[in-house]
């Protein structure tokens, strides 16, 4: 049986210290959890990360950068911080010491959605802008987010060079994992790459917490300036069937499509058909929000009708509560679609001040001064 003694010592600082002595070690532990966890914003946009972030306990932002300026705007009007412009230009030495650095580096030379590019897109090669601060500030984690389509891009190569890159050339432990919004609260099928690199150990992303899936019908206006469709403009499909995913796809806008190729009777169902034409139900959830798409055309079927997703029903649905919009309603949708969805980095926000950045525990000798070891 393990001989357990627990002690209680305040030391000069009015922190309170644990002893528990098992099989002759101390194993020293504190309880204070009032230390500030400092991040960077870089790529910030409307500030996702920070929205997220500094809605938890401990978590402060000291520095953000983006070079979009309605985002800019908008991120000044939220936070209050005008964000710095275009990483490029900023040197390492100007940035803050921080704990740890977010980025939801460019998506686009990467995505599905776009042309993917990789790194032959000079946006893609941003992501060396984060290995640069990296190398010269040394922050303890890095929080780095990205479009699920970059693990598999240029067959795996664009990934390998960047987890080589973390863990070779920074030496960093790094963890990654596939992680979608309506895991988190929100009824939005978004996949997102979450890379999570840390100086003393690998991050366990089995510890985060998901929640139940929840419904789109539950995040929807009352009351607004809808925008419906008439019936001669779609047509809605037979027994409509949910998805793994939660989409509950019901119908498709009359629109000229591309019919070559396709196969009788799948019609709606083709990749020839855009995203733009597609219609689902408010049962279920809704896809992806892309930055790409400024004209807002993601259609629902509610109530028994058809109608455009307001654009406080996009930003709804990532997760902002209460943000100012700033800018034309082109760029709103843009900016919704750049950012990242809040409760889901709540949620790794908690584990990484858990995992990372709780006292550390420290075994003493009981033959070893203890005081020292403590100090």
């Amino acid at each position: 049986m393990k001989e357990f003694l627990t002690l209680c010592l305040i030391d000069i600082n009015e922190k309170i210290i644990y002893i528990d002595k098992i099989e002759g070690c101390l194993v020293v532990k504190s309880n204070s959890n009032n230390k500030t966890i400092t991040f960077i914003d870089l790529f910030a946009g409307i500030g996702g990360f920070r929205y997220g972030l500094e809605s938890l306990d401990n978590f402060k932002c000291v520095f953000s950068s983006e070079i979009d300026e309605y985002a800019k705007e908008a991120y000044y009007v939220n936070y209050g911080q005008m964000p710095a412009g275009d990483i490029t230009k900023i040197k390492s030495a100007d940035i803050p010491e921080h704990n740890v650095l977010c980025a939801g580096f460019p998506c686009q030379p990467f995505s599905i959605s776009g042309k993917q590019n990789g790194f032959k897109d000079t946006r893609g090669t941003l992501f060396y802008e984060i290995l640069r601060i990296a190398k010269a500030k040394r922050p303890d984690v890095l929080f780095l987010e990205n479009v699920k389509h970059l693990i598999y891009h240029d067959k795996r190569r664009t990934f390998k060079i960047m987890l080589d890159a973390l863990t070779n050339d920074l030496g960093y432990k790094v963890s990654y994992k596939v992680l979608n919004a309506s895991d988190f609260g929100l009824p939005q099928n978004r996949e997102r790459v979450i890379i999570i690199a840390a100086k003393d150990k690998k991050f366990d992303f089995s510890k985060i917490k998901i929640k139940p899936r929840v419904k789109l019908m539950d995040f929807l206006d009352k009351e607004g300036d809808f925008e419906y469709l008439e019936e001669d403009e779609y047509t809605l499909i037979d027994n409509p069937k949910k998805q793994r995913s939660g989409l509950i796809f019901v119908g498709y806008r009359n629109k000229s499509i591309r019919k070559n190729g396709v196969r009788s009777g799948t019609m709606h169902l083709s990749r020839v058909h855009r995203q733009p034409n597609r219609i689902y139900s408010a049962e279920g959830i809704h896809p992806t929000i892309p930055a790409q798409e400024t004209s807002g055309r993601f259609f629902i079927y509610v109530n028994g009708r058809v109608r455009k997703l307001t654009i406080n029903e996009c930003y709804k649905i990532m997760g902002f509560d209460k943000f100012k919009r700033v800018g034309p309603l082109s760029e709103q949708y843009k900016q919704i679609g750049n950012s990242i969805a809040i409760p889901m980095v709540q949620a790794i926000g908690i584990e990484i001040k858990n995992q990372l950045f709780s006292e550390e525990l420290r075994e003493v000798d009981t033959h070893r001064n203890i005081k020292r070891r403590i100090s």
